[in-house]
């Protein structure tokens, strides 16, 4: 039933309404703001990499970081997400909408988490190779043969705002809208922004809960993938961390210098994966942006 309603309500994608700051609020101290009924579109050129965290895949590359966002007096689209205001007050703000992770874009490069991004190298019909030691008395290396697909999905669900004189706390809950595994997923983060001249700064501090199902689907091995390790690798539910900082340096009014750094630590269920060879995901970009 809640999924039924969700999928009736929502039919969007939102994901980051974490860095809109409404009308009715300042946005002095945010290098993120949207008004009301505006279009802010703009684009980033410049070069990054994002860490791949599966053995035998190679770290993807960043060069383009497009940025799409309309927010009406209900709905708001937001990098390819749609979500709808519930309540808009002072203080808070709340709102149902969907979201998807960045689980599946570790295995494809078209995810829409690489939307524009260069190749991963990610050859589905390598065998990936690393030797481990197992858990049990003999040593069994991690040898996988073709990998299955994994599907792209939405969460849908609920999110929350606390706006603070010291930044904004966010909470949010998703849960897998078209069946593919079924998870759940929660996020919590504070994010403080902070202007100095034309120095804007962002810094965000976040965990993300993700069910046992939603890791496994993603992390898990198939049988056909290779059947020892199917059977040896169970996950459970984890919670990821991370922290963010965004730097720019407004040129004028089209043009900004930026430079964005992210770091996500897994959790234990992750790095316990046979498919993971890091225990964190590191990013970076510099660049220039453009506003329209």
């Amino acid at each position: 039933m809640l999924k039924s309603i969700l999928i009736a309500l929502l039919l969007m994608f939102a994901m980051q309404h974490n860095e809109v700051i409404a009308d009715n609020k300042s946005c002095e101290s945010s290098s993120e703001c949207a008004y009301v009924e505006q279009w802010d579109i703009s684009v980033a050129l410049g070069y990054g990499q994002k860490s791949n965290p599966l053995q035998d895949y190679d770290d993807i590359p960043l060069y383009i970081l497009p940025s799409i966002a309309y927010y009406g007096e209900k709905w708001f689209f937001d990098n390819g997400n749609i979500g709808y205001s519930l309540k808009e007050a002072e203080t808070f703000s709340i709102n149902i909408s969907t979201s998807y992770s960045e689980d599946r874009a570790y295995f494809y490069d078209w995810d829409p988490s690489n939307l524009f991004l260069g190749n991963t190298s990610a050859n589905n019909d390598s065998i990936l190779q690393m030797p481990m030691k197992s858990k049990g008395v003999i040593d069994q290396p991690k040898v996988f043969n073709e990998l299955e697909s994994r599907r792209f999905t939405l969460f849908g669900g609920v999110e929350g705002f606390y706006y603070l004189p010291w930044g904004f706390l966010k909470a949010a809950y998703g849960h897998d809208m078209f069946n593919v595994h079924n998870g759940d997923i929660a996020h919590f983060s504070w994010n403080y922004g902070y202007a100095i001249n034309q120095w804007v700064f962002d810094f965000t501090l976040k965990t993300d809960w993700k069910s046992a199902k939603v890791i496994q689907y993603y992390y898990g091995v198939r049988q056909s993938e290779n059947e020892y390790w199917s059977q040896q690798y169970k996950a459970s539910s984890g919670w990821d961390s991370g922290v963010e900082l965004t730097t720019r340096y407004i040129i004028n009014q089209h043009w900004d210098a930026l430079l964005a750094l992210r770091y996500t630590m897994f959790s234990d269920a992750i790095k316990n994966s046979p498919l993971v060879n890091e225990n964190n995901s590191k990013g970076y970009f510099i660049g220039m942006a453009y506003r329209f």
